[in-house]
C-alpha cells in the first residue's frame, strides 16, 4: 500500500512541476518577481497537503518562534526531496536559493527554478564558486531576500554524517547577516534514494538565529553543525508505521 501511494504522489508531483513550471518556464521571466515566487509557494504547499491526504506524511514546526522578522541566511540540513518543497513552502516567498547549476538543467522544474534567480554554482570549480555566492549572496541580501543553502552540498541518508561546507558562514562573515539553523527527520520517511514515502509525521526544528559578529567561518559553521546534527540525533529515527508497512 505504501508503494502504491508513493507512486500516486509522484504522479501528482510531476504533475504539478509541469503545470507550474511550464507557464513559468515561458512567461516568468516577464512577470512581477513577487507573482512568481508567490506561485512556487503555492506550488510547495500543494505538495505538501497532498504528501498528507495521498501518503499520510504530515510535518510539524518547532521553533516557529525563532524566525526572525528580518533577512537572514538559512543553512538547513538535507536528507531528502521534502525539504525542497517544504522550505519553498514554509519560508518566505522572498527567497534566493543556492543551487547546483545542473539543476536549473532539468526540464519543467529547473526553468521554474531559474525565474526565481537563484544563486546557481559549478562545484567542478570551488573557488569561482565561493566568489559567486558571495558577490551574488550579499546583492540579493542587501535587497532583502533571504537566502537557502543546504551546507552538506548534497543529500545525506538519514543517521548518516557529512562535513559541512563553509560557504554560508563565510557570507555571514562578509556580510554580517544572521544565520538561521534549521533541522530536520525527513530522510526517515523519503529516503534519500527511495521511492516509498512513509505515512508518519516529519517534525522541522528551527533553531534561534546566530549573529555572525565576531565569529570566523570555521566557529559559525562548527556551531550550526554542532546544532544540527545533535537537534536531528534527539528526533524519531523510524516512522510509527515504517515497520508494518
Amino acid at each position: 500500500m505504501v508503494t502504491l501511494r508513493s507512486i500516486l504522489y509522484m504522479l501528482f508531483l510531476s504533475t504539478t512541476i509541469i503545470l507550474y513550471g511550464l507557464p513559468l518556464g515561458i512567461f516568468g521571466w516577464i512577470l512581477p518577481y513577487r507573482l512568481v515566487s508567490r506561485t512556487s509557494q503555492h506550488w510547495g504547499k500543494i505538495n505538501l497537503r497532498a504528501l498528507e491526504l495521498i501518503c499520510g506524511l504530515s510535518y510539524q514546526i518547532q521553533g516557529e518562534e525563532n524566525l526572525p522578522s528580518s533577512t537572514c541566511i538559512v543553512l538547513c540540513k538535507h536528507q531528502s526531496a521534502w525539504e525542497i518543497i517544504a522550505l519553498r513552502a514554509l519560508l518566505p516567498s522572498g527567497n534566493t536559493w543556492v543551487v547546483k547549476r545542473e539543476l536549473l538543467w532539468i526540464p519543467f522544474f529547473g526553468w521554474a527554478l531559474a525565474t526565481l534567480r537563484p544563486i546557481a554554482i559549478d562545484r567542478d570549480s570551488a573557488r569561482r564558486s565561493l566568489q559567486q555566492l558571495i558577490d551574488q549572496g550579499k546583492y540579493w541580501l542587501d535587497k532583502g531576500r533571504w537566502i537557502t543553502i543546504f551546507p552538506e552540498g548534497t543529500r545525506v541518508a538519514s543517521g548518516e554524517k557529512q562535513n559541512y561546507n563553509r560557504g554560508g558562514a563565510m557570507l555571514a562573515r562578509k556580510t554580517g547577516y544572521s544565520v538561521l539553523p534549521i533541522a530536520h527527520n525527513a530522510g526517515v520517511f523519503w529516503r534519500r534514494r527511495g521511492l516509498k514515502k512513509y505515512p508518519g509525521r516529519i517534525t522541522l526544528v528551527i533553531g534561534k538565529p546566530l549573529n555572525p559578529k565576531g565569529l570566523s567561518a570555521t566557529e559559525i559553521t562548527q556551531r550550526v553543525e554542532e546544532w544540527i546534527e545533535e537537534t536531528v540525533a534527539k528526533l524519531p529515527r523510524k516512522g510509527s508505521q515504517q515497520e508494518a508497512t
